[in-house]
Formats: C-alpha cells, structure tokens, sequence
C-alpha cells in the first residue's frame, strides 16, 4: 500500500492516512483526479479552506492543522465538498518532506502566529527554511499568498520573503472570500 493511499475505511473521507512519514504525498491517489494542488498551511477551523474549494472547484485543496481540536472543526466542515483533504501534522513537516517538488500551484499562510517576543522566535513558522522548502514544492509560476498580524513583524516577514528568492511571494496581493472568518482584501 502506498504512503497516501485511501484504505477502504477512508474512502469518501476527508482524512489523509498515512502509511509512513517519509514517503512522499501523491495528490492523485489522495484526491482521485489530477488538478493543480493548493495547499493551506495551519488551516485552523476549516472557513477559508471551504470558502476557497466551493469557489474554485476545479482545484484540489489540502489543509494542514497541527492542533486537534481545529482539526477536528475542519475536518467537519469539509467532509462534503469533494475537492478538499485535511492532514493533522506540523506544516513545516509536510512541506520539507511530504509534498514533491514542484507540486503545489499555491500555497496559503495565513495569521500565522507572531511570536513576538525574542525567547519565543524559534517557535515561528515563517524561517528562511520553511520558505526555502515553499519555492521548491510550488510549480513554475505558483504562488504564496499570507496574511500577517503585526506590522513591525509584518516587515521582518517581508524582509525574510524577500531574501528567500520570493518572486513566488506576494506581499501585497491578497483575495477577499465572504463567508469566512478570514476575510482578506485586495490593497
């Protein structure tokens, strides 16, 4: 059995079982079909990974949730929209060492924690490691959209982008999805 395949009781399922944590993710076995990949990263509660897959159909959408209790929420709200998956697992993880190169059209990071004290930072999602790991699993021409709570670390953030070789980061360009209890806008 490979490492994503869908056992006989996940089938339907918006759960990701895995087999083994070091072989690498197949989106078509996860998801049953071939379409671009977009992935959010911490995906909370599920409301923007729902809103997102119900507005674009055609794309398939995988979230990712460390905590259980959000997993959980988003793992009930996904269960019937076809084109969305769900991994309980450390973000950082799935991209170092789950995704293939070169697999993900987009990828979401949004209101990450900010960690702002200095004893905490290493606690932080956004490293020049995670972003290094982000360019190489995005395709050619994909895209990182995030949102970011403070603005003093909103600059360091943008600053860490920047450095990463981040034409595949956009800081300003963001979409506004109504339903969700993260709304963002265009500025």
């Amino acid at each position: 059995m490979d490492s994503a395949h869908r056992s006989e009781s996940f089938r339907g399922s918006p759960l990701i079982e895995l087999e083994s944590l070091l072989n690498r993710l197949d989106a078509k076995k996860i998801f049953g079909r071939r379409a671009a990949l977009h992935v959010d990263l911490g995906c909370g509660d599920g409301s923007f990974l729902c809103a997102l897959a119900q507005r674009i159909p055609e794309k398939n959408f995988l979230g990712i949730e460390r905590l259980l209790g959000r997993f959980r929420s988003a793992a009930v709200k996904v269960a019937n929209i076809r084109n969305v998956r769900v991994l309980r697992m450390e973000s950082s993880y799935v991209v170092r060492y789950l995704l293939p190169p070169r697999s993900v059209e987009t990828f979401y990071l949004l209101f990450p924690d900010p960690w702002p004290k200095r004893r905490h930072w290493r606690r932080r999602i956004v490293t020049p490691d995670l972003l290094k790991a982000i360019s190489q699993a995005l395709v050619q021409g994909g895209r990182s959209h995030r949102q970011i709570w403070i603005l003093r670390l909103s600059i360091r953030r943008v600053s860490i982008f920047r450095k990463a070789n981040s034409r595949a980061f956009s800081s300003r360009r963001a979409l506004r999805f109504t339903g969700s209890n993260c709304e963002m806008f265009r500025r």
